[in-house]
């Protein structure tokens, strides 16, 4: 997520506190501006830009719909032998994050379609997944004290709302994931006073009921491991999550941890690598930090990624 409170063109917003609770302080001479990228690689610890690729694919000036400050939270899924790439648009008009769609053949040349999703609240992470055939997302709404499932009824322009999965704090870029043939999925609840807080669920099925894990919560109070930076895979029969890590600034890297043990009852896991999966880039359009990380296997057992970068300007 970029907050909502993110979002003043030609200001400098700093980040100060843990993600999720956050202040800004304003300077009228600067603004982030967040953009998309294509990485690639053998593994998707060790990515880096592709060849064919001009990083990045997708900015600001690409959304036609709408007068956007930025693009950010990337994630994809393959159907049909199109790749379809949902993301978050700040509208500048209303200040709030909308959902938008760019579609791609070989996933490396996209073109923007339009806005898929908005509503009353920002919407952000738009996290999607496919279950029994049907495309599912689940958006960022942190405002909304809820964690909202949505279905693509005709994908992949129009979704409508199934029900609330979790409610009762403010959750933050909720990750679910399939393992073992439970449903999981982590979400970020940090509260004033109580930063770095990640919590783990389980269910039987996607649309619920979720329960709390009894190991939950499962990060307390550390902000370098507790906010989700996109979707949970599998690497090597082992399950990798990340996270985000923010100092000295919101959105500066990515790191990686392996879920080492994952049952009702047990939870636990450790740093995969004191390195930075992601971090700031030597381009322009990322040289001051990335946040968030999609990766994908393909037929050929490389890997291919959306990711996410900023920079001042």
């Amino acid at each position: 997520m970029i907050a909502s409170l993110a979002i003043q063109h030609s200001k400098r917003l700093l980040w100060s506190v843990a993600p999720g609770v956050m202040r800004f302080k304003v300077s009228r001479r600067t603004h982030w501006k967040w953009s998309i990228g294509i990485l690639v690689g053998d593994s998707p610890l060790q990515l880096n830009a592709p060849r064919q690729v001009k990083n990045p694919v997708l900015t600001c000036d690409d959304i036609s719909d709408v007068h956007a400050g930025f693009v950010a939270d990337p994630f994809m899924l393959r159907r049909d032998g199109i790749w379809y790439m949902f993301f978050e648009v700040l509208n500048l008009k209303t200040e709030m994050g909308e959902i938008g769609l760019a579609t791609s053949r070989d996933g490396f040349s996209w073109e923007y379609q339009g806005i898929v999703l908005e509503g009353s609240r920002h919407l952000s992470y738009p996290h999607v997944f496919q279950f029994e055939g049907d495309c599912y997302m689940v958006p960022e709404s942190w405002k909304s004290g809820a964690a909202t499932l949505y279905r693509a009824d005709q994908f992949p322009w129009r979704w409508s709302r199934v029900t609330n999965l979790l409610e009762g704090y403010r959750f933050a870029d909720s990750s679910i994931f399939h393992h073992q043939g439970r449903w999981w999925m982590f979400s970020e609840t940090s509260t004033p006073g109580h930063h770095g807080i990640l919590k783990l669920f389980g269910s039987e099925r996607p649309d619920g009921p979720w329960v709390e894990h009894p190991a939950s919560p499962v990060v307390v109070g550390d902000i370098c491991a507790s906010r989700p930076a996109g979707r949970v895979i599998e690497l090597d029969g082992r399950l990798i999550r990340f996270s985000q890590d923010p100092p000295p600034r919101y959105g500066t890297a990515v790191h990686a941890f392996e879920i080492l043990e994952l049952t009702p009852d047990v939870y636990r896991e450790r740093p995969l690598s004191r390195s930075r999966v992601l971090g700031p880039g030597e381009e322009s359009w990322n040289r001051d930090g990335m946040h968030h990380l999609d990766a994908h296997v393909l037929d050929d057992g490389s890997w291919i990624a959306c990711v996410d970068g900023f920079r001042w300007v």
